[in-house]
């Protein structure tokens, strides 16, 4: 009997999930989705588990939450994967997330292909060890012609660093003369960070309660709808993903207007 009842809940659930779908793709879907993916160890420790095994299960969440994305129509999907103060953390604890990227591409890429997925990546690759670097690097180069969602890992990333790196960027140019500073203005300057050639996000998802950007796109940020959840990463599913769409459609963006 209970075993009917689980799959009758399952059916439905499934049956509602599909008309979510349905309806929010009636509505303008977002067009770049960012993601601050927290709450991997939390979730670990609350089931007595070791760090790592929550990194690893969030990674599982990557790939749903990509194909959800990708099937809604999203044109970028941009991940809070590692920034430049999390090699703060334990040495094994580092190692490890350094390891993730490799696994997930080595066994997701070629789903990555035949659906059609863009990998990008922003952040300082250069000071990722060989191994992650290499596998990037291969991911990047295998999908850099497909056009369908951009899946943009932020690898490294810290935000004020990548403005500040912008602005030494501007002032070499004008010392050289290719700029003047009068063509200086916020077109100009975004061109010079790392996002260059990519919108800025329309929706900020953050999980496990946190509310804060951890120095996060904090120029590209600047009129994106924000959507906070105390769900935990691992437990983040394609219903979240909706719900905050589901929010975001539901706002007026003004952008300063009335």
């Amino acid at each position: 009997m209970f075993s009917k009842f689980k799959i009758w809940k399952k059916t439905k659930n499934s049956s509602d999930l599909r008309e979510r779908i349905q309806k929010v793709q009636l509505q303008p879907i977002p067009g770049h989705i960012a993601i601050i993916m927290d709450g991997n160890g939390r979730w670990a420790k609350k089931r007595a588990l070791p760090r790592m095994a929550g990194h690893h299960e969030g990674m599982k969440v990557v790939r749903k939450v990509t194909k959800m994305a990708n099937q809604l129509g999203v044109k970028t999907l941009t991940l809070y994967a590692f920034s430049t103060e999390n090699w703060k953390r334990p040495k094994t604890e580092v190692e490890y997330l350094m390891k993730l990227p490799e696994e997930f591409l080595g066994t997701f890429l070629p789903e990555l292909i035949e659906e059609n997925v863009k990998v990008k990546v922003i952040g300082y690759k250069e000071e990722l060890p060989s191994h992650t670097f290499n596998a990037v690097e291969k991911a990047i180069e295998k999908t850099k012609n497909n056009t369908g969602l951009i899946l943009n890992f932020a690898l490294n990333y810290g935000s004020r660093s990548e403005i500040i790196a912008g602005v030494k960027s501007i002032i070499n140019d004008y010392k050289k003369g290719e700029l003047s500073e009068h063509d200086i203005n916020e077109e100009v300057f975004s061109k010079y960070l790392m996002t260059s050639g990519l919108p800025d996000p329309d929706l900020l998802i953050r999980t496990s309660g946190e509310i804060r950007l951890s120095n996060f796109m904090l120029w590209q940020l600047a009129y994106t709808e924000f959507w906070f959840t105390d769900v935990l990463w691992p437990d983040f599913a394609e219903v979240h993903l909706i719900e905050a769409i589901e929010t975001f459609q539901r706002r007026q963006r003004r952008f300063g207007g009335v």
